[in-house]
């Protein structure tokens, strides 16, 4: 099984920014404990803070990976072309957040992308993309 992560704008940052919102731990060192966790699953990591970038990730893999998890950042609440990326591609895709999106700001509560997604996890910190691998 082949599953591609995305990133968006900021998550570079994970260990750096806002740790009482995000925690201190660097996506990258997430990203091979999440490898040793499923060690039967092959991993793809990308991670861009330009909306474009983004959407010509999940078009080149949308057609030949079994699953994409995607944290498209602040993008997940104006971006109606990543909405339409996900609609165009045959691989599912899993929305997922870090922190509780319905517990912040009204305006995290909209999703541009989630009705085009398998389904959405928010709220368990890192561990959001552990639970989002069990989906595929």
């Amino acid at each position: 099984m082949k599953i591609q992560i995305i990133n968006g704008p900021n998550l570079n940052l994970l260990g750096k920014r806002e740790e009482q919102i995000y925690g201190s731990q660097t996506f990258e060192s997430y990203f091979e404990n999440l490898k040793i966790k499923f060690k039967d699953i092959t991993f793809s990591y990308f991670q861009s803070n330009i909306e474009g970038e983004l959407i010509n990730k999940i078009h080149e893999v949308g057609f030949e990976f079994d699953g994409i998890i995607l944290n498209a950042g602040a993008y997940t609440h104006t971006s109606i072309g990543i909405g339409d990326a996900i609609a165009g591609v045959t691989t599912p895709v899993v929305e997922v957040h870090i922190s509780n999106v319905y517990s912040r700001e009204s305006y995290r509560h909209e999703s541009k992308m989630a009705k085009h997604c398998k389904g959405v996890i928010t709220g368990f910190g890192l561990d959001s993309y552990a639970l989002a691998v069990l989906s595929f």
